[in-house]
């Protein structure tokens, strides 16, 4: 489904990602893991058109999209939820979920199911979302993202700074997409969350793979991949 094949980018004339490379299949779910500032969150600019890449390619369903407008990538089935939420906070909840909306021949997310996949967001509809909790603006992020009927979801930082039952509720969501066959890339730092819900991981060091793998062969190295990335 998605392809990301020798990537190269930059911020301020440094060199941030020297030749990423990953694939995320259909219905799989895959992590970038790894320490602050290796590049796992230049990877996803890059992949949704806001920091593009210098050289290589990126591929979607088959067509190059390393060259297109961060709209038409998210118009082509790729849901982003970004690092730090950013939800739309002078307009309500139920005003951010509409304000992406985007119908598709056959696709089925609208208002009613993520008021379902969060009833939090159901009982606050008409709450600003600038007074939500952390916790819930992620809701509402995912939510938002999910209204856009991707094919591919992906997450920048999907648990960070949240409360152990808020990132429970996150996981069980994911869980639950997963289930449902929704592609997912994630990044996130929690190791037995990621190994109970992906397929394959990517360890990024220095923006590029370090080591890659599946939920398996992670757990069989996890004291390894620990000091790898920092935690």
């Amino acid at each position: 489904m998605l392809r990301v094949d020798n990537i190269t980018s930059s911020y301020g004339g440094g060199l941030i990602l020297s030749g990423m490379s990953l694939d995320v299949g259909a219905r799989e779910v895959v992590t970038l893991i790894g320490r602050n500032g290796m590049g796992k969150s230049t990877t996803i600019r890059a992949i949704m058109g806001l920091t593009p890449a210098r050289s290589g390619a990126i591929t979607f369903e088959g067509e190059r999209i390393e060259a297109a407008r961060p709209h038409q990538i998210a118009r082509r089935g790729i849901g982003l939820v970004p690092e730090g939420r950013q939800v739309f906070v002078r307009l309500n909840v139920e005003e951010n979920l509409v304000a992406t909306s985007v119908q598709r021949k056959g696709a089925g997310w609208t208002l009613e199911r993520v008021y379902a996949l969060f009833p939090r967001l159901a009982e606050r509809r008409t709450q600003s979302a600038a007074t939500l909790s952390g916790g819930e603006q992620q809701m509402l992020a995912i939510g938002r993202a999910l209204m856009t009927n991707p094919r591919l979801l992906i997450l920048d930082e999907a648990t960070e700074g949240l409360a152990p039952l808020i990132r429970e509720d996150i996981w069980n969501c994911l869980r639950q997409l997963k289930n449902d066959g929704l592609s997912i890339l994630v990044v996130d730092r929690n190791l037995d969350a990621l190994i109970g819900l992906a397929d394959r991981h990517y360890v990024v060091e220095k923006g590029r793979v370090a080591w890659s793998g599946t939920s398996a062969e992670l757990a069989q190295r996890r004291d390894n991949i620990e000091r790898q990335i920092g935690i």
